[in-house]
């Protein structure tokens, strides 16, 4: 899969309402806007050619969009889930992607982050919306602003 990844800098965050029954792998076109969050496997997420069975590792949450009210819970009670601000590598395909298409995606994004020298997060965040006429699914990977040695 031939990858464009982009260096992107998210001044705000995204928030979104927690979704607890909510399939990473199980998005149907017209069920809006939704992020989940991974935490990547800690012997994975800085290898160059990391285990594609257990790179993601644990799901940390699902949920589906949100208005920014400004405030920590929604009027549930719960805490909003948040793409949070700051220095992502990105990249988007124009499709609902399978698991096994994210997953290479997520390997491809983090090999070429690596190869241009930077830090790589633990986290992933899946999001998927609808733009432009389209289904899309993005990556979203926080880096450190330094580079590796």
């Amino acid at each position: 899969m031939t990858i464009e990844m982009t260096r992107l800098n998210l001044l705000s965050p995204l928030c979104y309402v927690p979704d607890k029954d909510s399939d990473p792998f199980g998005y149907r076109e017209g069920s809006g806007e939704m992020l989940f969050c991974f935490e990547l496997n800690e012997e994975q997420y800085r290898s160059f050619e990391p285990d594609k069975t257990v790179l993601l590792g644990n799901l940390v949450f699902g949920a589906k969009a949100a208005a920014d009210t400004g405030e920590e819970k929604t009027e549930a009670g719960e805490t909003f889930r948040k793409l949070p601000q700051g220095a992502y590598l990105f990249v988007q395909k124009r499709e609902i992607l399978s698991r096994e298409d994210i997953v290479d995606l997520a390997a491809e994004l983090q090999a070429e982050g690596l190869w241009q020298r930077i830090e790589p997060g633990k986290k992933l965040y899946l999001r998927y919306l609808y733009e432009d006429g389209s289904s899309v699914t993005q990556l979203f990977r926080p880096y450190s602003k330094g580079t590796l040695p």
